[in-house]
């Protein structure tokens, strides 16, 4: 049989014991950190492309008032819709790498796709960074085509797939520093680290 390049596991060796784990609802400190960084982000996004494309072209009423509340509507729906393929994403990897059982929620703060699964260091940065690569470049391409005055509306999601990945940016390079036989299982939220190596 044919080993996939990702993989998920339903069992945890029992020589592999815990050596981190992180609750991103549970702990504030950490929680308040990535907000910080988000924030950052954005504006380190937004700041230099209003010299690119200036920002009063979203509030632009040159074509009625009417484009203007389409304009600030499609953002509305589309940072909704955003969330939804952003964790749909990461059950589509968790599915590329073998999880039959996946679980989706949203807690008022997060959304969040999960299993109880254990995924090796690889498969477990590919299911974290997949939604904002694959947004990133899709985003991208769409804000290329869209006419001058719907640059923004495009960014600001574009923004939003960035800044709202930092969790994503903050397990892949937190992960990425552990030994390499890791096995992770992520419930949507918090996120346990095993290994055999004491």
């Amino acid at each position: 049989m044919k080993k996939r390049l990702f993989n998920s596991y339903e069992n945890l060796p029992e020589s592999y014991n815990e050596i981190f784990s992180v609750n991103l609802q549970k702990n504030k400190k950490v929680a308040l950190v990535l907000n910080i960084v988000a924030t950052a982000v954005a504006l380190i996004m937004v700041v230099p492309m209003c010299f690119v494309v200036p920002i009063s072209s979203l509030f632009s009423m040159e074509e009625g008032i009417g484009r203007y509340i389409l304009r600030f509507s499609v953002i509305l729906i589309c940072s909704v819709l955003y969330l939804i393929l952003h964790e749909a994403v990461h059950g589509i990897a968790m599915k590329i790498c073998g999880t039959k059982k996946i679980k989706y929620g949203f807690t008022g703060m997060f959304a969040y796709a999960g299993s109880k699964d254990y995924y090796d260091k690889k498969s477990y940065i590919f299911i974290a960074l997949a939604p904002v690569v694959l947004w990133g470049i899709v985003l991208l391409i769409i804000n290329l085509l869209v006419p001058y005055e719907w640059i923004w509306v495009v960014y600001i999601i574009q923004v939003s797939n960035i800044g709202g990945a930092v969790g994503d940016f903050y397990v892949t390079f937190k992960f990425s520093r552990f030994p390499s036989d890791i096995l992770i299982t992520d419930s949507g939220l918090g996120m346990t680290v095993y290994s055999a190596e004491k």
